[in-house]
């Protein structure tokens, strides 16, 4: 017996062909299965990188949409900012021509006021000349039916009478009533209101407020007046002395003059 008998050896036993093949099968349908599993999963896997691969897509779409949407908001910007200065110089427009309405009306109401004043001083004047040039030119003898009284005035009539002569040099204006300018009529009816009188204010109307009284008995503070009574044209008041004090004409303004200088038709008396 060998002095090796009972060693075992170290080499493994010998696997029989069957068991190979059997093990290579098992093997290789594991294999398979791995394989299949793999692929499968590998599959599965796959779908994500699909939807990955779309995303650029969308988000390029959407990068249009919001690009898009910030265009039509500059624009919408764009369109209320140009309103805005359409309706700012609209308005800025209406002003002025609201400014420039208030002018012209302004200066239009000036002009018609001059030219309504030109035309009552070219009124005036046209029917003294008138009225002149049908009354008979005052001869000596009429001359002498006028009053040249001396008398000192007393009381209300000495306070019309200073007043008016205080007026002298103040300028004639149509319609003024004073105090800085008047009209014949506005001279009158100023001097009157000093001593609690109120007088009509326009000369037809004055040339009838009280007493006719005759040219030969005049007395200061009585109304002259030219024309007829109720439809004069001109007034002044008596002041004494053969003189009288009106508003005669732009030219002359107030003034004191001889009642030969233009000889009245008639006189009243209200004091």
């Amino acid at each position: 017996m060998s002095h090796t008998a009972h060693i075992r050896s170290h080499r493994k036993p010998r696997r029989s062909a069957s068991k190979i093949a059997m093990r290579a099968g098992v093997a290789g349908g594991v294999l398979s299965t791995l394989a299949v599993a793999g692929a499968s999963g590998s599959a599965s896997a796959a779908e994500p990188v699909t939807q990955t691969l779309e995303l650029p897509t969308l988000t390029a779409d959407l990068s249009a949409q919001v690009a898009e949407s910030a265009t039509a908001t500059e624009l919408a910007a764009a369109n209320y900012q140009l309103e805005a200065e359409r309706d700012a110089a609209a308005a800025q427009a209406a002003k002025e021509a609201k400014a420039d309405l208030a002018e012209a009306k302004k200066k239009a109401e000036a002009k018609k006021k001059a030219a309504e004043a030109a035309r009552r001083a070219a009124a005036e004047r046209a029917e003294r000349a008138a009225r002149d040039a049908e009354r008979p030119t005052l001869t000596a003898s009429a001359s002498a039916d006028v009053s040249t009284s001396t008398s000192t005035a007393t009381g209300s009539a000495a306070a019309v009478v200073a007043f008016v002569k205080a007026q002298v040099g103040k300028a004639y204006v149509s319609g003024a009533t004073g105090p800085s300018a008047y009209d014949c009529s506005g001279l009158v009816q100023a001097a009157f209101k000093q001593v609690g009188i109120s007088l009509p204010r326009v000369s037809q109307d004055q040339s009838t407020a009280g007493t006719q009284v005759s040219l030969s008995n005049l007395q200061p503070g009585d109304i002259l007046y030219w024309g007829s009574a109720g439809s004069a044209y001109h007034v002044a008041v008596y002041v004494g002395d053969g003189m009288f004090v009106g508003a005669q004409n732009p030219s002359t303004g107030v003034a004191e003059k001889p009642l030969s200088y233009d000889p009245p038709t008639g006189a009243v008396r209200v004091l």
